[in-house]
């Protein structure tokens, strides 16, 4: 029978699928087998996923791109049971339909049957998210009597709030917490004062985690996506990933002076602004964005094509152009593979998981 573990989070996007990775992984090389699954599916990104492909499962991305990455088996993924979407929501509504059907029952008895090894079932986006589904953390764990992990971002010593509102439902099924999204400055003093404050509260730390940059960036394409943009050049190169988002409303001068300090950027400015335009291109600029009217000069689309930057031309004033992006900044799924390489070095080198698998009854993990 193989052990199941859940790993959640208190609010969305606080790096649940970059745990599962480097855990999974972790566990791959101690020949552990490894199983996936979302109860509740977010992401459906094929349209055969959501008519469900392998009869009338439903697979979801996240699940397709973490089994992609650790080479897992089609039988290593489990489907979701329900889809999380305005749709299914207001039919549930509308039915007062609450329960997670027949299906967690099923789920259940497939656990049951699996063989030995650890099943990741990665929930929700916070505590509550998927309780008109049934199938909330708390539900979860209580239903699968399983231990949870909670991945959660430490912004300061106000963060607790969040833990221990989750430990009071969760109960002796709360295993362990991993803070993530650390000011990397502050994982120090974080490690030697902080960490064992919150283990006097009976909240067992097992990992702190810096901000990463490029786990938060984002891809010229969803960029583009998000904008509704039209791409006037680099088409092929939309898979480069933006880290910093840059503003060039200032002086060439002062602009090529900043834009020098920066790294990865996604630049911002008006239409007009060819001088500006020029100068982000000489700097590590990942794609640049036009807002306001006119069309880019001949010279500007040859030297973007020349190296390789894509440009991208937009309807919004710049002000509403930089919300979009702001908003995008770590608010991405981890779909790409050098996030999910530089994830599992971060989890390697940041968490010990050791307390954990003692609890699944799993051998240590070699270091």
């Amino acid at each position: 029978m193989a052990s199941t573990l859940l790993i959640g989070s208190c609010e969305p996007f606080s790096g649940k699928s970059a745990v599962v990775l480097g855990l999974a992984r972790l566990l791959g090389r101690q020949g552990v087998k490894v199983l996936f699954g979302k109860p509740l599916a977010t992401t459906l990104q094929n349209p055969a996923d959501a008519a469900g492909d392998r009869g009338g499962a439903v697979i979801d991305a996240d699940v397709r791109f973490v089994g992609q990455t650790l080479g897992l088996a089609d039988s290593q993924l489990i489907p979701s049971l329900q889809v999380l979407a305005p749709e299914t929501a207001h039919a549930r509504l509308l039915a007062s339909d609450v329960g997670p059907g027949p299906g967690f029952d099923a789920l259940r008895e497939q656990l049951a049957a699996a063989p030995e090894g650890v099943a990741l079932l990665e929930a929700a986006g916070s505590l509550h998210e998927g309780l008109l589904y049934g199938l909330s953390l708390v539900q979860l764990a209580e239903g699968l009597d399983a231990p949870v992990v909670l991945v959660h971002p430490w912004n300061d010593s106000c963060s607790i709030d969040s833990l221990l509102a989750a430990k009071a439902q969760l109960g002796h099924r709360l295993a362990g917490v991993v803070l993530n999204a650390v000011t990397p400055e502050e994982v120090p003093l974080l490690r030697t004062e902080v960490v064992p404050a919150i283990e006097r509260l009976g909240l067992a730390v097992l990992g702190v985690m810096p901000r990463s940059p490029l786990l938060r960036s984002v891809t010229v394409e969803e960029l583009a996506r998000r904008l509704d943009a039209q791409v006037l050049c680099c088409r092929d190169r939309l898979d480069l990933l933006v880290e910093t988002l840059s503003i060039g409303a200032m002086n060439v001068n002062s602009a090529m002076e900043f834009f020098r300090r920066r790294r990865n950027m996604a630049v911002v400015t008006g239409a007009d602004r060819t001088d500006i335009q020029l100068a982000a291109l000489e700097a590590s600029t990942q794609c640049l964005i036009l807002t306001g009217a006119g069309d880019p000069l001949t010279q500007l689309l040859n030297r973007a094509e020349e190296l390789e930057v894509p440009l991208l031309k937009v309807e919004h004033d710049t002000l509403t152009t930089v919300e979009v992006i702001e908003k995008a900044f770590g608010h991405v799924r981890l779909h790409e593979a050098v996030k999910a390489t530089y994830a599992v070095r971060l989890v390697e080198e940041h968490c010990d998981f050791s307390p954990l698998l003692t609890q699944l009854q799993l051998p240590a993990i070699a270091g």
